[in-house]
């Protein structure tokens, strides 16, 4: 499928991008926000991106868009399942830095 934007030129140029690095630039930002947004995942926005998942997870940042987005008690639950699980198998805890 193909999606046609206007813009201006002047845009590309002030941007200091050729067209097909802008097009990639639109695509990466669209990729980005609707992952961002819950609407796709890593993988079908990476898709749209036209990269590897992994590329895309680690291009993420430079959209300010985190690759986990957990709230404070799921966190929370996911140190505490560390911790058990560590328990469990007779692995000391981290040191916690003074």
């Amino acid at each position: 499928m193909t999606i046609t934007i206007d813009y201006p030129e002047e845009l590309v140029s002030s941007l200091h991008l050729s067209k097909d690095a802008f097009a990639s630039e639109l695509r990466m930002a669209a990729a980005a926000k609707l992952f961002e947004l819950g609407r796709v995942s890593s993988g079908r926005a990476a898709e749209l991106a036209g990269i590897p998942r992994i590329l895309f997870l680690q291009r993420l940042g430079e959209y300010g868009v985190p690759v986990i987005d957990l709230t404070r008690v799921e966190l929370e639950q996911d140190v505490r399942n560390a911790m058990e699980w560590m328990q469990h198998r007779s692995i000391p805890p981290p040191s916690e830095s003074a």
